[in-house]
């Protein structure tokens, strides 16, 4: 009968017999591409000569991340070594700090209290489908939807380590929604006199020009940016001759790291350049003027020491007094990008012109999400004067 092949990286039995004075130790090793080696050692006792074939096996095969794990292991030794590998992928940029964050929660106050300590044999998908359609229920469906998100990236990462064959949160049940569907709400934009009016009141409010917000809101009106793209637009973005704005980064707050500047919130969004009217290139040419000599890699809007402007902070301690003084107290730094987005549409630009401007994937998110519904306008009336449908009807015939 022929010896059966071993599993690929593998070695078979060890074998030792004396040689003269000392101990020759061998086995067949199996490489990953099918081949295999012949691993011989000396040492002074048949011990140590098979302890040398050992290291010289370990040498032999190939490294992972996964490797050392078994089916036995814990699933919370799973989870630290997947976590190592993604926060090394972050630091290099692969990924956002954000969603580290994000998952990271995620497994510690909800994941690994439940699966911490089972074996990674124990992790089956009744298991994780009870975990995740406990936490729709009691919580809401994007956090079952993080769960869910942590558990697979980390058994995907036990399949590679060749532990499991198939990952066994890909079979569990769809999370939806639970609770009683409610209207959504329409996107509510601000309309062009809205918006002067606005504009306005900001530039005759001391505490709002203290806070530079009447140049920072006209510059979230010209560039449709998010806020944190806006905040993380450095001078060396601005392209004076070009009239334009190279989209170059997303500014977020990173446990233990502070603010962070990354590639943008995706790849889209985080690979466009933004034309910008000419009012707003006067505005920044001003600006560059008044500060004299700026650091090209520099915020456009600083904080008081010169660094990047903490949103939140921004937004409490200014922008929401602002807005109950003024009486626009609905009116978020978001609604901004819906008004461009409105406003581009009124101009009877293309869903997909608006999408590439706010850096959208997919139109249908820009008419759906950004494009203010619900704004009074006479085209649909004008046009259909322009088709004659009245004829010479009389009246009281």
């Amino acid at each position: 009968m022929p010896r059966l092949p071993l599993p690929l990286g593998t070695a078979g039995e060890i074998s030792a017999k004396r040689v003269g004075a000392a101990w020759m130790a061998r086995c067949r090793y199996r490489h990953e591409d099918g081949t295999y080696s012949d691993v011989r050692r000396r040492g002074k006792t048949k011990e140590l000569a098979k302890q040398a074939v050992r290291d010289a096996v370990k040498d032999l095969a190939p490294s992972s991340p996964g490797a050392g794990l078994t089916v036995s292991s814990y699933f919370g030794e799973a989870a630290d070594a997947w976590f190592a590998e993604f926060r090394a992928d972050t630091e290099n940029g692969i990924y956002s700090f954000g969603t580290l964050d994000t998952y990271a929660d995620a497994y510690r106050n909800h994941v690994k209290p439940a699966l911490g300590n089972l074996r990674i044999f124990e992790v089956k998908t009744p298991v994780i489908n009870t975990l995740c359609q406990s936490k729709l229920k009691a919580h809401s469906l994007a956090l079952a939807k993080h769960v869910k998100a942590v558990i697979s990236n980390i058994m995907t990462f036990v399949v590679q380590a060749g532990v499991i064959d198939e990952n066994p949160a890909r079979h569990i049940a769809p999370l939806t929604e639970r609770r009683a569907k409610t209207k959504r709400k329409q996107p509510r934009s601000l309309s062009r006199d809205e918006l002067l009016d606005l504009l306005s009141k900001l530039d005759v409010d001391e505490e709002a020009q203290r806070w530079d917000l009447p140049d920072l809101v006209r510059f979230f009106v010209a560039t449709g940016e998010r806020s944190g793209e806006a905040l993380g637009a450095h001078w060396e973005d601005f392209d004076t001759a070009a009239q334009k704005l190279v989209m170059g980064g997303n500014i977020i707050q990173a446990r233990g790291k502070g603010t962070v500047r990354n590639a943008g919130k995706s790849a889209r969004s985080g690979d466009r350049d933004i034309a910008l009217p000419e009012w707003c290139v006067h505005m920044l040419t001003e600006r560059k003027d008044v500060l004299g000599e700026v650091d090209p890699g520099k915020p456009i809007f600083t904080n008081t020491r010169g660094g990047y402007l903490n949103a939140a902070n921004l937004t409490n301690r200014v922008w929401l007094p602002f807005r109950k003084r003024a009486g626009y107290e609905w009116v978020t730094f978001h609604t901004f990008r819906k008004t461009v987005a409105t406003l581009l549409d009124e101009a009877g630009m293309t869903a997909r012109q608006i999408a590439d401007v706010l850096g959208h994937s997919n139109p249908s998110m820009t008419l759906n999400t950004y494009m203010g519904r619900g704004q009074v306008s006479r085209a649909s009336a004008d046009a259909l004067d322009a088709a004659g449908f009245g004829g010479e009807r009389k009246v009281g015939s």
